[in-house]
């Protein structure tokens, strides 16, 4: 880790940084290149966003997006270099390249897609590509800092660093939206990111928000379980992490109150709240609900598209398991902490489950 952190992420930034300069040298298009209107999923992880997102992210004529093993490279150039590569590796050679790459994402992924179905040429949280930054919250996975390292409540942070963060994501959203044609619309989900949603609206004025809400009592515990079996791999043991553990709780429950706050100032935003329960039974509904507060309409592909899904997408359940007793978390403190929501939602309580 050390040796990352101190030999290859810095050659890593160098290279990175370099090829970002070039882009504005061979693809002049960049510099006129506009970031409209894009639309923002954010909300608890494990509340559904990913659903969504992947949902939406199903009308490519209309949506720009990052696939996977796009963040590694937020470069223009080096996605137009790795697409050449590719198009060299499939017509002369019959795509030997590909397919070790897809065996290794088998192997890589494979096992964990009932937790998180992820894979390099799946649509993926789109901060990730700001990790040659090192503002990406991968490294809060690999290594349990989040007690000391904040990378959430960005609306807090001092305006110059604040701007200069969002200046850097615009950028790597600008590149992606011209490698994928320029006139699409940008399309991000991101749970970090429910922390960011002032200074979204702040850099992209126009921004859509949706806001996927989900029952506390099951995904709060569910993403305390994530992290844990992400840290507990990496050979990390639970006086390593049990800090960690305790900001993210706290976090978790800004996560719920931060964009309802900020969006209720912001009236004019276009916005809008997805109901897990409606998302797993009638995902062609919510979908349909989201483009009519966004004034966007529904293709008939695409619509085709979520009638094929809707019996798919029912009853959307994980076998990952966890319980809310194996943390210094209670449900009653939950409901205490978030008891507007579960007026509002009528989730079950307590007494009543």
């Amino acid at each position: 880790m050390l040796f990352r952190l101190l030999v290859l992420v810095p050659l890593g930034t160098v290279f990175h940084a370099s090829c970002f300069m070039l882009d504005y040298l061979f693809f002049p298009r960049l510099w006129r290149q506009q970031v409209r209107q894009p639309v923002f999923v954010v909300g608890h992880a494990r509340s559904g966003s990913t659903l969504l997102h992947r949902l939406l992210a199903a009308d490519g004529a209309t949506f720009s997006y990052f696939l996977y093993w796009e963040t590694f490279f937020p470069s223009l150039l080096q996605k137009k270099v790795i697409r050449g590569l590719g198009w060299i590796d499939a017509q002369l050679f019959g795509g030997p390249i590909k397919r070790r790459l897809q065996a290794w994402d088998d192997k890589t992924f494979g096992k964990h897609r009932h937790i998180h179905n992820m894979g390099l040429w799946i649509s993926e949280e789109d901060q990730f590509v700001m990790r040659a930054a090192f503002v990406t919250q991968q490294w809060a996975l690999e290594v349990p800092m989040m007690d000391t390292i904040d990378l959430f409540h960005v609306d807090t942070m001092p305006e110059k660093k604040r701007r200069r963060w969002l200046h850097h994501y615009r950028e790597c959203v600008k590149r992606q939206l011209l490698l994928n044609g320029g006139e699409r619309i940008h399309l991000s989900k991101n749970p970090l990111m429910s922390g960011w949603v002032d200074a979204i609206l702040a850099t992209f004025p126009d921004a859509r928000i949706a806001v996927v809400m989900r029952d506390p009592t099951e995904c709060i515990p569910s993403v305390l379980k994530l992290v844990e079996v992400s840290w507990r791999g990496k050979g990390w043991q639970r006086a390593d992490y049990a800090a960690s553990l305790r900001a993210l709780t706290e976090i978790s429950f800004d996560t719920f109150r931060h964009p309802r706050e900020v969006l209720t100032r912001h009236p004019n935003t276009p916005q809008v709240v997805v109901d897990y329960r409606q998302l797993t039974t009638q995902p062609r509904a919510a979908v349909h609900a989201v483009y009519k507060a966004f004034g966007m309409q529904v293709s008939a592909a695409f619509d085709a598209y979520l009638q094929a899904q809707e019996e798919r997408e029912r009853g959307h359940s994980t076998r990952f398991e966890y319980s809310i007793d194996d943390y210094e978390l209670s449900r009653e403190r939950i409901e205490v902490e978030l008891a507007d929501f579960f007026e509002d939602y009528n989730w079950p309580r307590a007494q009543s489950a």
